[in-house]
């Protein structure tokens, strides 16, 4: 018996469809079109905490690992300077951390404008080590700022 062609070549491509990882659905930030995110995401790198890149279908993220262990979004809003988030400075980069939605840790820079916000689920992924290898892209951003101690304001 044969195969019609067109039967065929529809069989193969979903073949070869079901082997790739879905696209990872993102919201872009309110600030993605920014240039400075251009730079951060041409230079995101290829694993993150040990897990591969994904695809993402918006402008200005970034997506590590299936399931997602690691999303990133450039040009989200900046942190209000009277944040009473915990502060973390990572090889020079300084992250306010959100634990709200635990164990997915919400982690955004602080002093950089556009700023980026990086989710991590803390169940499949070291946050630090996460957070050290997306250094060198958002570290594309200059600070003009940086996190204080509060024993170091004046009252």
């Amino acid at each position: 018996m044969r195969i019609p062609t067109g039967l065929a070549i529809a069989v193969a491509a979903i073949l070869t469809l079901a082997g790739c990882s879905a696209t990872v659905a993102l919201d872009p930030a309110t600030d993605a079109v920014n240039p400075k995110c251009a730079d951060v995401v041409v230079n995101l790198p290829t694993t993150v905490a040990d897990l591969p890149a994904r695809e993402t279908n918006a402008q200005g993220t970034g997506a590590w690992g299936s399931p997602a262990g690691v999303l990133l979004r450039c040009g989200v809003a900046v942190p209000d300077p009277t944040s009473t988030l915990q502060c973390y400075t990572v090889d020079g980069i300084d992250w306010l951390v959100d634990p709200t939605d635990a164990p997915n840790y919400v982690y955004t820079t602080y002093g950089r404008d556009p700023a980026i916000s990086v989710v991590i689920d803390s169940n499949t992924v070291q946050d630090l080590a996460a957070l050290t290898d997306l250094g060198s892209a958002v570290g594309l951003i200059t600070a003009t700022h940086g996190c204080i101690d509060p024993q170091d304001t004046t009252k």
